[in-house]
């Protein structure tokens, strides 16, 4: 009877030995391929974020031939990558923009300028991107911070129109001209110079009441001049409309630099019902303090 017991229990032990061992095996061949490849987790930064712009809901990333989204902070991709150099490329959708590889064009607008041109949008979403070199290690989890930087600028113009006439200005429209219609964020390079539309509106109120304002967002400046065009209209039929050619582009020299800061340029611009009709233009633009911006 003793002999049949420990017979038993030696089976019994030899069983569960074996069975370890098998599930000991099974977990490292599960690891193996953990030991020759690199797992990942990429954390998105917002905190390079202008005053009163969200963080966006969805963010996109790449490194790879894998590309995925997320939703939360950090993204972790279901799967392994060999170890190596590779180009890591984050950025946010936005309306507006349009985005292939790393290259993002703003979308075009309705409209154009004396059937010359289409403008491109001046209301897009905030844009946000990242492109960084990484390398990936095996047998660990290879962690990486995207510092998201804001690629969309916000740019008020603020006109101060004196003289006889002023009060009887009903509207002022036009395009700026020499803003970008694309960038390429992985080298930092504005691009497509193009036209944006405008439409300004009168303060009735504050300090600013009977100044013309109009707020628009870009993506930046290009080409080597920013110039603004618009024609003014009046409530008197008798007096013509004016038109406005003014040169901002040393006002707006460094437009690219930090887009978290909007930017708002006033002028003066002096006109008389005997200068109705004719062209006229804005000499100096000043940076405003704490002026009006109001986003679109």
């Amino acid at each position: 009877m003793k002999k049949s017991i420990r017979k038993y229990a030696a089976t019994m032990l030899a069983t569960a030995l074996f069975l370890f061992a098998g599930s000991c095996i099974k977990d490292d061949l599960q690891d193996m391929p953990y030991l020759y490849a690199g797992k990942i987790a990429v954390t998105a930064d917002w905190t390079r974020r202008g005053e009163g712009v969200d963080i966006p809901a969805l963010w996109r990333m790449s490194i790879g031939d894998y590309a995925g989204e997320e939703t939360g902070t950090t993204h972790v991709p279901g799967r392994l990558f060999e170890p190596g150099s590779y180009t890591l490329v984050s950025y946010s959708p936005a309306r507006g923009i349009t985005v292939d590889g790393t290259m993002a064009t703003a979308d075009t607008a309705g409209g154009s300028k004396d059937d010359a041109g289409i403008f491109v949008t001046g209301v897009p979403g905030w844009f946000f991107t990242n492109v960084q070199d990484v390398d990936i290690e095996a047998g660990r989890n290879n962690e990486f911070t995207a510092v998201m930087r804001q690629q969309v600028r916000e740019l008020t113009l603020m006109i101060e129109p004196v003289g006889g006439a002023a009060d009887r200005i009903k509207a002022i429209e036009g395009f700026l001209g020499g803003v970008a219609g694309s960038l390429d964020f992985a080298t930092d390079t504005h691009g497509t110079p193009s036209d944006v539309e405008l439409h300004f509106t009168k303060r009735t109120e504050g300090d600013e009441a009977g100044k013309w304002t109009v707020t628009v967002r870009l993506l930046g400046t290009a080409g080597d001049v920013q110039t603004l065009t618009a024609m003014l209209a009046y409530t008197d039929t008798s007096l013509q409309p004016t038109i406005l050619e003014s040169d901002l582009t040393a006002a707006m020299d460094g437009f690219n630099e930090d887009k978290t800061i909007p930017l708002v340029l006033g002028g003066t611009l002096v006109e008389t019902p005997e200068d109705a009709g004719m062209t006229a233009t804005i000499e100096d633009w000043n940076t405003v303090t704490g002026g009006p911006v109001e986003a679109m």
